[in-house]
């Protein structure tokens, strides 16, 4: 199992306390894998964007109006977090459906 989220992200934080066994990947070190983000992409639309973060707030309307999967390799702060990659299938956020779809 593997997080991507950052490492000073509170929701991160909670998962991965949940989640000891688990890889965490910084996304602001380590990136996201671009086929990944495209996976991630056809599963969950724009929710994968994050459009209430501080990133997205500091763009202007021409940097927001590109490709999402452009946005998120340029800004991997922008990825809604975590992003849980668990036996080839993908969970985002930590909503209580994601908790118990990992924990059991």
């Amino acid at each position: 199992m593997i997080i991507y989220g950052l490492k000073n992200c509170d929701t991160c934080r909670k998962a991965l306390k949940s989640l000891p066994n688990a890889e965490f990947r910084d996304v602001r070190r380590d990136g996201v894998p671009a086929e990944l983000l495209k996976t991630a992409y056809a599963q969950f639309g724009n929710a994968l964007l994050n459009a209430r973060s501080t990133t997205w707030r500091g763009l202007d309307e021409s940097e927001r109006a590109k490709d999402p999967l452009d946005l998120l390799a340029e800004h991997p702060t922008l990825l809604k977090r975590p992003l849980i990659e668990h036996d080839g299938a993908l969970s985002l956020g930590w909503a209580k459906d994601v908790q118990e779809k990992l924990l059991g």
